[in-house]
């Protein structure tokens, strides 16, 4: 287990290229199993997470060639259905969570897909409900082998449907998505997610001969087709590494310049770090985060407390909650951060309490933060990664605190950030790691 030896108090300078974004790329890795014919991909995160889908569809029979730095070709055109019964796939597969999208790919070319239980975070329950229920809409049959503790999902062939999904699940949305371009017949899925991972996805499917019709919006028409055929596609900046750098620069009080973060497909993002005091400026696709010494939060119109919650898009991503609660422990003010979709994804709080932050957890989605304004800095601590978010959040507080601080299994934080000690000592920090 690797470790990170954080000196804090370092202020940076600079400029940072953001990754491209990792929700996105698993999407678009699945995709690839929907036809044999030559995918490119470009702009893919050298991140753990990637990586290892990646090694899972060359075990599965995928032809992966190194095209550039950041691109890849995929070709899966002999896919080895007698790998998805053996303990080596079920291994694999358990231990991502995004692998479960493979799921419709696999149905909708192949008919057979095997899903043992998937891994990911340890940020509470993250049901698969939508993604089981809108594949069965579709016409497919899910048996549990309890023996083996994995489904065996099976469907002569898919057919078109109306479904209303139950929540507004991204992953969930891309599965069914992928297995209804090839379906026979007419597919709408009302409640969609239309994060722009998942119009990043119905572009590419679209480029590759599918039929998508209210990209971008919560209501998507499918027409299945035949087959579909090979295309390049172009992965989008990472918004939660940008929204991450955001936080991290204000909270270390540096001058940082993120480059070419595609402006248009932020969102909220930026508004919402302005209302902890964050000043920034967009020039061009650039974001100019300024050195500043005090930020102060603010308030509703009617002079309440600030509340700041994670929503389905065009809504904040839950993904950065994490990050906007380290940063309000320096700002001025008072805020409520309330995560609505994990109920455990607040619990590396304590780890900042520890560190001298003020905070009340008021319960498993909900936690008030006093901003002392800087009167007080953190203090180094020793502490433990979680999960992806909560592990970027505490080397944000590590870099801002007195003294060194050790972070250890930052693999949870590898998995999501490429490189991410290199980039930001490239700048001014001081982060060691150590094995």
């Amino acid at each position: 287990m690797s470790t990170f030896v954080v000196e804090g108090g370092h202020r940076m300078c600079g400029e940072i290229v953001p990754q491209g974004a990792k929700n996105e790329a698993l999407e678009i890795l699945c995709a690839t199993l929907l036809t044999g014919d030559e995918v490119k991909i470009n702009n893919l995160p050298d991140i753990l997470d990637v990586n290892n889908l990646i090694s899972l569809l060359k075990d599965m029979g995928v032809s992966v060639t190194r095209a550039g730095e950041t691109s890849y070709t995929f070709q899966a055109k002999d896919i080895n259905l007698a790998y998805l019964e053996t303990p080596e796939f079920c291994k694999k597969m358990s231990s991502l969570r995004g692998s479960v999208m493979i799921i419709g790919p696999l149905l909708a070319r192949y008919g057979y897909a095997i899903l043992p239980k998937p891994g990911g975070d340890k940020i509470g329950r993250r049901r698969l409900d939508t993604h089981f229920l809108g594949i069965m809409k579709l016409g497919a049959t899910f048996e549990y082998i309890s023996d083996r503790r994995l489904y065996e999902i099976k469907a002569d062939r898919l057919h078109g449907e109306y479904m209303l999904l139950d929540e507004a699940s991204v992953t969930g949305t891309a599965n069914i998505l992928m297995a209804a371009v090839l379906a026979e017949g007419t597919t709408t899925i009302y409640n969609a997610a239309c994060e722009p991972y998942l119009q990043q996805l119905s572009k590419m499917l679209v480029s590759m001969g599918a039929k998508i019709n209210g990209i971008g919006s919560n209501l998507l028409t499918i027409e299945g087709v035949q087959s579909l055929h090979g295309c390049e596609h172009t992965v989008l900046p990472d918004m939660i590494e940008v929204g991450s750098f955001i936080g991290m620069a204000a909270m270390t009080g540096s001058d940082v310049t993120l480059k070419n973060v595609s402006i248009k497909n932020l969102g909220i993002i930026p508004d919402s770090f302005k209302r902890l005091g964050i000043g920034l400026e967009v020039i061009g696709d650039d974001i100019h985060v300024p050195s500043q010494d005090v930020y102060e939060i603010e308030t509703f119109m009617d002079g309440s407390i600030m509340n700041i919650a994670d929503a389905p898009w065009p809504g904040l991503s839950p993904d950065l909650l994490s990050v906007m609660l380290v940063v309000a422990t320096q700002a001025k003010g008072c805020v409520l951060i309330h995560q609505k979709m994990f109920e455990s994804r607040l619990f590396f709080v304590d780890k900042l309490i520890d560190m001298g932050a003020q905070i009340i957890l008021c319960d498993p989605h909900r936690a008030a933060v006093i901003g002392l304004g800087r009167r007080n800095s953190l203090r180094a601590s020793n502490m433990v990664s979680p999960d992806i978010r909560a592990g970027i959040a505490l080397l944000i507080a590590a870099m801002s605190a007195r003294g060194t601080s050790y972070i250890h299994n930052i693999d949870q934080i590898d998995r999501g950030y490429q490189d991410i000690d290199k980039r930001l000592n490239a700048i001014g920090a001081n982060i060691i790691r150590t094995s």
